[in-house]
């Protein structure tokens, strides 16, 4: 029986995962501006293989059996995909728009995610879409469009690359949620992303084997650290825990601190300056990506145990 207590202790902790994994963007950030050297498909290779490694050597002293799931032919080719189709663009994706323009821009970019697993579902499922989930979609589009704007409709005030490989990653994001889902109802969770994980990173290692000229400083050797323990495997590990204590709804509303603590972080740490325009577009973002978790309450004497659309 989980207690009231138990479930504000786990809501905390995985409202701590989601403002980790948003300063793990600035972390990022300051590596790109240390040097031309460090790229983002360096810092994603280090970080998926890395991460990879420690995940699978974790289900491993837990008795996860890592090993045995990758004789099963069908669930290796799914966590392979899962990997290179889903870790791969969320990572690298966020990452270029990092280096490129903020943390605070590709994380909310990034959550356009769910609309994309949306349109799927309807297009694939024939899912019909509720009237929020529409109302959502075009709140989100118009915080897309304020934010690559300004507000003012005659030019960009982002560049069309920010654009394009932010709501790639968008892409990556759906792609992360949907490909892993019957093998994780058989599969530790761990084993799965420790897997897709460090199959990502070979496959990024494959088509881009060369090793940058990395200055070695403390410096740079921290702000990597922290992309791999902040921006993973701590929050990896809070977020699924919590999962056990709270509903995954919830979970989903308190990833509204991801964007705000790399926006803020963004502002506070390289001066990022946000117009209110700025600031009504990732609000608006962010609320409409929310409200795709609403679910209307069940009607009193209904036996059929569905909740109304």
């Amino acid at each position: 029986m989980v207690t009231q207590k138990q479930r504000r202790l786990w809501a905390f902790l995985a409202a701590l995962a989601c403002v980790m994994w948003g300063i793990s963007g600035l972390f990022a950030k300051s590596l790109f501006n240390i040097s031309s050297d460090i790229t983002p498909m360096w810092l994603s290779q280090i970080r998926m293989v890395t991460s990879g490694i420690i995940l699978l050597i974790v289900a491993g002293i837990l008795k996860q059996k890592p090993i045995a799931t990758m004789k099963n032919k069908h669930d290796a080719w799914v966590i392979i995909a899962y990997g290179i189709f889903g870790l791969l663009p969320v990572q690298l994706f966020y990452f270029i728009v990092v280096q490129q323009a903020n943390a605070s821009i590709a994380t909310i970019l990034q959550f356009v995610g769910p609309f994309f697993v949306m349109g799927y579902l309807a297009f694939t499922h024939k899912q019909v879409m509720r009237r929020i989930d529409v109302i959502a979609a075009i709140f989100a589009f118009i915080g897309v469009v304020l934010l690559a704007t300004h507000g003012r409709f005659n030019h960009l005030a982002i560049t069309p690359s920010v654009l394009f490989w932010g709501l790639l990653s968008a892409v990556g994001v759906a792609t992360n949620t949907l490909i892993p889902i019957g093998v994780l109802k058989r599969v530790s969770s761990l084993v799965v992303t420790g897997w897709g994980l460090l199959s990502a990173g070979i496959c990024l290692m494959i088509v881009h084997p060369q090793m940058p000229h990395i200055p070695n400083t403390p410096h740079v050797w921290l702000d990597v650290l922290a992309v791999i323990v902040i921006g993973t495997l701590i929050p990896f590990q809070l977020m699924t825990n919590s999962l056990r204590f709270i509903k995954a709804s919830t979970a989903s509303l308190l990833d509204a601190f991801e964007p705000f603590s790399a926006t803020l972080g963004s502002v506070l740490c390289f001066g990022l300056v946000m117009t209110p325009m700025d600031w009504i577009g990732s609000i608006l973002v962010v609320l409409a990506a929310m409200a795709l978790n609403i679910s209307p309450k069940k009607k009193k004497g209904k036996l059929d145990g569905k909740s109304q659309d």
